[in-house]
C-alpha cells in the first residue's frame, strides 16, 4: 500500500472533486466518520457545512484541508469491509480518527485506491500538528497496515520498478480523466527543473503543456493548456486549461517542482551517463532508430530538438529508470547535441542522420521496453501505513 497525503485550503473543493466522481459512477462513499447523521442522508452543502463548522472556528489558518489516498497493488486482495477496515485503521494511527472525514473509493484507475477528505482543525479552534506528518508518522503506520491486513509491500513495488505510464490515446477514454492521471505520475514521480523538461517528459506519454501566444493573459498570469497528441505529435482535440485540474498544474505551481527537481535529480546524473555511454560506445556511427531504440532499453527516452530544416539542436534524455530528465549539455559536453550529431550523415542539406555501424533487429514503438505495467494515478511513495481498529464505521 502506498499512501499520499495533500494539504489545500479548501474543503469545499476537496468534497467536490469526490462527489462528482461519485455521481458520475467512478466512486463510492464507503466510510464516515464525525457525522451526526448517516453520510448517505446528507447532501454535498451539508456535507461542506460539517467542515465548515470546523474551519470557521479559527479563520486566520488557511490551510485548513487534507486530502488522502491510499493506494493498493491490483492484485490485493480487498472486498469492502477490508477497505473500510484498512481506512479507519490509518485515520487513528496518524491520529486523525476523532477527526471528521469521508473515505470514498475510486473506480477509475487499474489499480484499487481510497481518497479520504478531513480537515486539521480540531473542535477547540486550533490547528493539528502535521509537520512531516507523512515521514514520522504515515511512513509506519503504513507499513503496519501492510503487515496487518497482508497487502503488497510498496518498496517491493517501487524497488521492482513496476510504476509506468502509458501514453495517452484520443478517444480511448475521456481527455481529461488521461491527461490528469498521467500528470498526477509524472509531478509525483520525476525530477525536472524547466517546462521543456516537463514536456519532453509528457512528450513521451503523447501530451504537451503549451503557455500559448505571449501576449495572451494567460501567458501573463502562468497558466497553461494541456493537450493529447497524436501520431504525429500534433494536438488534437480540445486543450484543456491547468486550472480545471484539481491538482492545478499551472506553470506558477509547477515552478516549485522545478525547484525541488534540481536537488532531487542530482545524484542520479553518474548512472544515467554510464548508460548512455554503454549504448554510444557499440557504434561508430549509427542511425537515429538504432540510437532511439538502444536507449530506450536501458529506459531511456530520448528527445531530439530540430529546427524548421530538421537540423538537430539539442538532445534530452528522459530517464524512465530514475525518473528524471537532462539536456546533453547538463551532462556534459560529450554528451551536447554537436558531439552526438558528429556521428550523423548530413544529406540533402535538410535532415541529419546516423548510420549504424552494426544493424540491429529492435524495431517498434521505443516506449515499449519502458512501459511494462501500467498504473496511473500512480502516487508518491511517502505515506504510512496502520494497525487494524474498529470504531466510527459505517458501511454504505
Amino acid at each position: 500500500m502506498v499512501a499520499k497525503i495533500k494539504f489545500g485550503k479548501s474543503m469545499r473543493g476537496i468534497l467536490i472533486y469526490n462527489e462528482t466522481k461519485v455521481e458520475k459512477g467512478e466512486a463510492n462513499i464507503i466510510l464516515a466518520s464525525g457525522f451526526a447523521m448517516d453520510i448517505d442522508k446528507l447532501n454535498l452543502n451539508q456535507k461542506i457545512q460539517r467542515f465548515k463548522n470546523l474551519t470557521d472556528l479559527n479563520p486566520t489558518v488557511k490551510t485548513n484541508a487534507m486530502h488522502i489516498s491510499l493506494n493498493f497493488d491490483a492484485t490485493d486482495k480487498l472486498d469492502l469491509q477490508k477497505v473500510q477496515q484498512i481506512a479507519q485503521t490509518y485515520m487513528e494511527q496518524i491520529g486523525f480518527g476523532e477527526q471528521p472525514f469521508i473515505a470514498y473509493q475510486h473506480l477509475d484507475a487499474a489499480h484499487p485506491h481510497i481518497h479520504i477528505a478531513t480537515t486539521v482543525m480540531q473542535k477547540d479552534g486550533k490547528r493539528k500538528y502535521t509537520h512531516n506528518l507523512g515521514r514520522l508518522v504515515s511512513e509506519p503506520a503504513r507499513k503496519a497496515i501492510e503487515i496487518e491486513f497482508d497487502l503488497i509491500k510498496a518498496e517491493g513495488r517501487k524497488q521492482n520498478n513496476t510504476l509506468a505510464i502509458k501514453p495517452a490515446v484520443y478517444g480511448k477514454q475521456p481527455t481529461k480523466q488521461t491527461i490528469n492521471s498521467i500528470l498526477l505520475s509524472v509531478r509525483g514521480n520525476y525530477a525536472f527543473t524547466s517546462l521543456a523538461e516537463f514536456n519532453a517528459i509528457l512528450g513521451q506519454f503523447n501530451i504537451r503543456a503549451d503557455r500559448g501566444n505571449e501576449e495572451t493573459a494567460m501567458f501573463e498570469k502562468k497558466g497553461l493548456l494541456y493537450s493529447i497528441l497524436d501520431e504525429k505529435q500534433n494536438p488534437i482535440g480540445v486543450p484543456i486549461k491547468a486550472s480545471n485540474f484539481y491538482s492545478q498544474p499551472t506553470l506558477k505551481n509547477l515552478e516549485k517542482d522545478f525547484q525541488a527537481g534540481m536537488e532531487k535529480r542530482r545524484p542520479m546524473k553518474e548512472n544515467l551517463k554510464k548508460r548512455i555511454d554503454w549504448v554510444l560506445q557499440k557504434y561508430n556511427t549509427v542511425s537515429r532508430n538504432t540510437l532511439v531504440n538502444e536507449l530506450a532499453k536501458q529506459h531511456i527516452g530520448l528527445v531530439l530538438r530540430q529546427n524548421e530544416k530538421g537540423i538537430v539542436y539539442g538532445l534530452t534524455f528522459v530517464d524512465h529508470k530514475l525518473k528524471a530528465v537532462f539536456n546533453g549539455s547538463d551532462l556534459g559536453k560529450e554528451y551536447s547535441a554537436k558531439a552526438v550529431t558528429q556521428k550523423f550523415a548530413v544529406q540533402d542539406q535538410i535532415r541529419t542522420y546516423l548510420k549504424a555501424n552494426t544493424p540491429t533487429h529492435y524495431l517498434g514503438n521505443p516506449l515499449e521496453a519502458l512501459l511494462e505495467k501500467a498504473d496511473y494515478d500512480a502516487p508518491t511513495f511517502i505515506g504510512k501505513k496502520k494497525k487494524k481498529k474498529k470504531s466510527n464505521q459505517q458501511n454504505l
